[in-house]
């Protein structure tokens, strides 16, 4: 006992062995700190690794994702492309089909034609009072947008402004529209024709007449017994469409 009390003496005894101890917990701490360093590393490093990997399998879905857009686009283009170029061919096929269907309609009122895939050529026939008289055509173009490729139609008769009024729009009323004033002009020159070849003993000058036929002057002489009277003429066609004068003037020269 005495040999024990020797070796820790009171209070030195006891505040020896504690701080003995807390510099063996102290010691040990500082061992388990070391200890785990490596191991925390090798952890911040392997996570390193996989966030690179991580990396760069986000870009190369990013590209995947960028490829697979660009060949759905270009899919979707060809795609609309080809709906266009058929839509195009159907309106071209319904052209030609109605074209058709107006010829077989009305080819006994002076309009035929001939089809081939890609043209048709309408033919007008003209007559005045059961007189068979000129024959004029249009040659039109079937693509889009409809056009007059090639036309025997006089400068004078409105064609252009017919065309911009019923080509892409109304093919049947365009050929009536023509015929119309076709008929109408050969009317009127067909009688202008027929006052100075069968008439041409009363007339005592020429007649003179305008390109359209739409404006005849002439001098006519009457007899009554052994008199003869002079008359100037002046026949006037306001409508285009029509075959007969709108207004007639008649006077006796002074």
């Amino acid at each position: 006992m005495e040999s024990a009390n020797s070796l820790c003496p009171g209070t030195e005894c006891k505040g020896g062995v504690l701080a003995h101890l807390e510099r063996l917990e102290a010691q040990m701490n500082r061992s388990n700190r070391k200890s785990e360093e490596p191991t925390v590393r090798e952890k911040e490093s392997s996570l390193r690794t996989k966030i690179r990997e991580l990396q760069q399998q986000r870009d190369r879905l990013r590209v995947e994702v960028k490829q697979w857009r660009a060949r759905v686009k270009e899919s979707s283009a060809k795609e609309d492309s080809s709906k266009t170029t058929l839509s195009e061919q159907e309106v071209l096929e319904k052209q030609w089909r109605n074209l058709k269907a107006i010829l077989q309609a009305y080819r006994f009122t002076g309009l035929s034609g001939k089809l081939t895939n890609r043209r048709v050529c309408v033919y007008i026939s003209t007559a005045f009072e059961g007189n068979l008289l000129d024959s004029y055509f249009v040659d039109l173009a079937i693509e889009k947008p409809l056009r007059i490729h090639h036309h025997s139609i006089p400068a004078f008769i409105p064609l252009e402004k017919i065309a911009t009024a019923y080509l892409q729009t109304d093919v049947q009323r365009l050929l009536f529209s023509l015929s119309e004033y076709l008929n109408a002009y050969v009317g009127r020159k067909y009688q202008a024709d027929q006052l100075e070849s069968d008439f041409c003993a009363f007339l005592t000058g020429p007649l003179q007449r305008s390109a359209l036929c739409n404006l005849l002057s002439f001098t006519y002489k009457v007899e009554h017994g052994t008199q003869a009277f002079s008359f100037s003429a002046r026949l006037l066609y306001e409508d285009l469409t029509a075959a007969l004068p709108t207004g007639v003037t008649v006077t006796r020269p002074a």
